[in-house]
């Protein structure tokens, strides 16, 4: 299938006008005044405002999360690996369940956040028609990338066999079958020939970003953040448990930007949240849950630091409960709770809804950032 770069955004439409008060007031108008953009005009899809215009703001919901992303800035190499790889060498420092829960997370990680910024980069970002969300995507793709860095980062300085890792989602299945449900979903949005304006093709977008936002940074990176966490909390591999506790941080944002998104294409469409729409995000969500409760099992197929795979499988349907919440779902496991209470210290999920109203002077730049 061949890129497109072409930007999908409507052309913008002048507004209708009075040709009397018009008249009036042409001596007055500047060239091209017409035509600038009012706030209340913008729409996060099908918009016809001009998106060069980021000005007057409509949804400051999205541009205080891209001041908040900056804020937050950090890269791979300022964290110290060197503990790390005296670890990684030393045969009695960790255990073979504990290098296997290294390596399957690498593998999946490594491409998992190289599909993130292609979905962004060349399918949703062409979709949306608010200057504001666009903003933030922009520095959500680069966010990706610093998250991929800092997996090639890991793999670079741990000397592991690259092509054995960049490779484990073609040959590793519990990685295989998580991608595959994904990839779909990208190719939907990347496809060149593929417009928004119509119910169907609305409705696609949305699920595009249910499964990207709830799903895939919502939910399946999950058993690889804790485990790795989990891995820092016994002293071990800190330095890439410090890595992927900023990893946490951002893509909490990304989860948190793609539900406030989707919320409000449901609130400007009502229409597209049909209850047939609704079952099917449903058990698109529970999809979710078991691919990544598979995954959970390939990692640790016996209990290792405190963890085992069963303990995952409430994990993630107290998550998938949360997500649902988020999007107007009704809970799709009654009871749920979290077996990893120590995952709040890092980021507490029933807090995520308000993690964006601290105040932006909270945030510091990644080596200075404090996790207390």
């Amino acid at each position: 299938m061949m890129l497109s770069f072409e930007d999908n955004t409507p052309v913008p439409a002048p507004r209708s006008t009075d040709t009397s008060a018009t008249a009036a007031m042409a001596a007055d108008i500047p060239s091209g005044a017409a035509l600038r953009v009012r706030a209340e005009d913008k729409r996060v899809i099908n918009g016809l405002a001009d998106v060069n215009q980021l000005v007057p703001f409509k949804y400051k919901w999205a541009w205080e999360k891209y001041l908040a992303g900056c804020a937050n800035h950090w890269m791979p190499q300022e964290i110290n690996m060197s503990r790390d790889i005296a670890q990684w060498k030393d045969r009695a420092a960790l255990s073979e369940d504990e290098r296997r829960i290294v390596m399957r997370n690498l593998g999946f990680f490594t491409t998992a956040d190289s599909l993130a910024a292609n979905n962004i980069v060349l399918g949703t970002y062409r979709h949306i028609t608010a200057p504001e969300c666009r903003q933030y995507m922009l520095r959500q793709a680069f966010e990706e990338a610093i998250h991929t860095h800092a997996y090639q980062y890991i793999v670079e300085s741990l000397g592991l066999d690259e092509s054995e890792v960049f490779n484990a989602y073609h040959e590793i299945t519990s990685i295989r079958e998580k991608d595959d449900f994904l990839i779909p979903f990208i190719e939907t949005l990347t496809d060149p020939t593929f417009r928004t304006g119509t119910h169907e093709n609305d409705q696609k977008l949305l699920k595009s970003l249910i499964v990207f936002a709830c799903i895939m940074e919502g939910l399946f990176f999950y058993v690889g953040f804790v485990q790795i966490l989990a891995l820092g909390r016994q002293n071990k591999m800190t330095g890439a448990a410090e890595q992927y506790q900023y990893i946490l941080r951002d893509e909490s944002m990304h989860c948190n930007f793609g539900i406030d998104l989707i919320n409000t294409i449901k609130l400007e469409n009502p229409k597209l949240w049909t209850q047939e729409f609704r079952e099917e995000i449903r058990g698109l969500m529970r999809r979710g849950v078991e691919l990544e409760y598979r995954y959970a099992e390939d990692t640790m197929p016996r209990g290792v630091l405190g963890l085992n795979a069963t303990m995952f499988k409430e994990y993630l349907r107290f998550v998938a409960n949360r997500r649902c919440q988020q999007i107007g779902l009704d809970e799709l496991y009654q009871g749920a709770t979290n077996p990893f209470p120590w995952m709040s210290e890092m980021i507490d999920l029933k807090k995520e809804k308000n993690f964006f109203e601290t105040r932006v002077t909270e945030y510091q730049t990644g080596g200075a950032l404090s996790w207390d």
